[in-house]
């Protein structure tokens, strides 16, 4: 399956893009603590930089520059497999427009009216998802190493 990302919709990738160039890393550890319970930001030695073990949803460090549904070991949906098997890889504004709405993402990128996403969380403000995206960006390896 080839993946048709043409964008999740324009205001949501203009605030997007506006919003990612004001990431504040420190904004977005407290809006961390809303993905905490599902997520976690592990190094590769295993040491827990963030999050309390939540295991529900994949390790979200290094998440710029990965491949859509990717991190091993982790069991994700149709609709994230086939953003992977496609060679999407996320950068911050996918991830702004994922975390607004995870499910209209993943129809939009693969063109699948009827895939979905585990992720029911919706995270819609722009400027509060950038922020979290700084976060992780933060703790993380830089995308591509």
């Amino acid at each position: 399956m080839s993946v048709k990302y043409l964008g999740f919709s324009a205001s949501i990738m203009l605030l997007a893009s506006s919003a990612i160039a004001d990431g504040d890393a420190a904004s977005g550890e407290k809006v961390f603590n809303q993905c905490q319970s599902c997520h976690i930001v592990a190094n590769e030695a295993g040491e827990v930089l963030a999050g309390r073990n939540g295991r529900q949803g994949p390790n979200l460090y290094g998440i710029v520059g990965r491949i859509a549904g990717s991190y091993p070991g982790f069991r994700y949906g149709d609709g994230l497999l086939a953003m992977a098997d496609a060679g999407m890889a996320w950068d911050a504004e996918m991830l702004v427009s994922y975390l607004a709405d995870p499910t209209s993402f993943v129809r939009e990128a693969t063109g699948n009216k009827r895939a979905k996403a585990k992720m029911s969380f919706r995270l819609r403000n722009a400027q509060d998802a950038a922020d979290v995206i700084a976060f992780i960006t933060s703790l993380s390896p830089a995308a591509g190493n």
